[in-house]
């Protein structure tokens, strides 16, 4: 809130150069925030009594923009990558997966393997398990278990992270 749209009775002020103006009313606080052609700006609304701060609003808001857009700059997106598998996958497509699996792994991406069943394969879920339960095995020297092998319908899926050193 700026200017006029404070309505609080009291405002603990503060002045352009950060020191401290005191306890004082609401219409005192506008009066010298109109003499150093500024705004008064609420920039704590929760404290009692508020605080408000002498500013140039337009300069402010523009700092605030600055420093959420270096905050974004400097996270990291997690991405989620899935691989694929059939429950009659041989050991050299397995191999290629695993390989895919840790270059998403070691790019910091998480990696959703899902099992997927067609047809009469559905009959042998519980029997096809075990595959992902080696991929695990063999991927464990670089990823952890985030997910455990969970059965989603038609498929069968867990999620692996890098594992933290």
């Amino acid at each position: 809130m700026i200017n006029e749209q404070i309505r609080d009775r009291e405002v603990r002020l503060i002045g352009e150069n950060g020191e401290q103006l005191g306890i004082m009313s609401v219409r005192e606080a506008m009066k010298l925030a109109e003499e150093a052609e500024l705004d008064l700006v609420k920039i704590a609304p929760t404290a009692k009594p508020p605080v408000c701060k002498i500013i140039d609003y337009g300069k402010y808001r523009y700092e605030m923009a600055r420093k959420e857009k270096e905050a974004r700059k400097k996270q990291k997106v997690v991405e989620l990558k899935e691989i694929r598998l059939s429950p009659n996958i041989d050991s050299n497509d397995l191999n290629t997966k695993m390989n895919a699996a840790k270059k998403f792994l070691s790019k910091g991406d998480k990696v959703k393997i899902t099992l997927r069943f067609r047809g009469r394969e559905m009959a042998h879920m519980n029997a096809s398990k075990h595959i992902l339960d080696d991929f695990a095995e063999s991927l464990a020297e670089v990823a952890v278990v985030e997910k455990a092998p969970k059965v989603e319908g038609r498929s069968i899926s867990m999620v692996l992270a890098e594992k933290k050193s």
